[in-house]
């Protein structure tokens, strides 16, 4: 039988899905767990993250921001915010953010993020 005739007169609807549906609810959970603990670093991390992922950088920037702000030694919001800041044309926040990065990976002797971060640093001058 083909295909046209066994998909006609089916009682379903084909339905244009939201892109990252996963996404979303990933979203819905991670702001619920920040409703409850708003200095959770992993949880924000997480959603900005999911932001970033949806293309929402400014909200993935807020969120990076807010991680800063409670956690400063969180050495990844450095980098990955400093990835959002070059994406979204901003190469001179960028280079403040790695460079405040740098001082967080070292006094946290996180030896990776600061070569990773040197390394983009380096990429900017």
């Amino acid at each position: 039988m083909p295909v046209k005739s066994l998909l006609s007169g089916t009682p379903f609807a084909f339905r244009q899905r939201s892109p990252h549906p996963k996404q979303m609810d990933k979203i819905a959970m991670l702001t619920e767990i920040l409703k409850q603990n708003p200095t959770d670093a992993f949880a924000r991390y997480g959603l900005a993250m999911a932001y970033s992922s949806e293309g929402k950088q400014e909200a993935a920037l807020t969120e990076f921001s807010t991680i800063l702000q409670y956690t400063p030694d969180y050495v990844p919001a450095y980098q990955m915010s400093a990835q959002e800041l070059l994406k979204a044309g901003r190469a001179d926040e960028a280079r403040e953010r790695l460079t405040a990065g740098l001082a967080a990976a070292a006094r946290t002797g996180n030896a990776h993020a600061a070569s990773e971060m040197q390394a983009m640093l380096d990429d900017l001058s």
